[in-house]
């Protein structure tokens, strides 16, 4: 399996026979040139996880690439052919396989009204899984290779994060969620996930699409 990330929540996953696009985003850029796609999957409806400007083109660069999203965000997918995808749900492309799990996103405030969301667990066949929880840590499975982490959010706070690193205490942990953050803010994030997650758990940052083999 090889993780590529395209900026905050955007990543692209990838094995010899398969190749799925999650998330691609407002504040993520790069992917929209990307041919061989077999799914792009949305965890949610907002913009900062799926960005309807460059999505008309992504799909038809990648002819018969299926569009998998979070129920409630398909009706922000008016005039694209998305399939809801709910928690519950799996789907398999070539030697990857893909099960949404959760259903809710994080509250960020009560006057705000709660969203639905997917996490999605990302299994190569004989390989490595990856977990992506798109705005939620409600949902926190075991047994995960590689957990992609949120750093930072309206819904969120460093604690929460470092609680969640723990739960899933994943071998391997990639930032995402990070586009609201500048270079210093980053690093001070970094820095807490690195000496406060879990003690056999390396974070191992992607950022500016520099692609990570599990």
């Amino acid at each position: 399996m090889r993780i590529t990330s395209f900026g905050h929540s955007c990543l692209l996953v990838e094995t010899d026979r398969a190749r799925l696009l999650v998330d691609p985003g407002t504040y993520s850029s790069g992917y929209d040139s990307l041919t061989g796609i077999d799914a792009v999957v949305v965890t949610h409806q907002h913009p900062d996880h799926v960005d309807t400007g460059p999505l008309g083109g992504l799909l038809a660069s990648n002819d018969g690439a299926e569009l998998l999203a979070e129920p409630e965000a398909t009706t922000a997918l008016t005039g694209f052919p998305a399939v809801a995808f709910p928690a519950g749900a799996d789907r398999s492309f070539g030697d990857l396989t893909v099960a949404a799990v959760g259903g809710e996103h994080a509250l960020i405030h009560d006057l705000l009204p709660r969203v639905g969301n997917v996490g999605l667990l990302i299994a190569e066949k004989g390989g490595p899984t990856l977990f992506h929880p798109g705005d939620s840590y409600a949902y926190a499975p075991a047994g995960v290779d590689v957990l992609g982490f949120p750093l930072n959010a309206p819904w969120t706070r460093i604690s929460e994060t470092l609680d969640f690193l723990r739960r899933v205490s994943a071998p391997v942990e990639v930032p995402i969620h990070d586009g609201l953050l500048n270079e210093a803010g980053r690093a001070m994030y970094l820095m807490h996930a690195s000496k406060f997650g879990p003690a056999d758990s390396q974070v191992r940052d992607i950022y500016d699409r520099a692609p990570y083999d599990v």
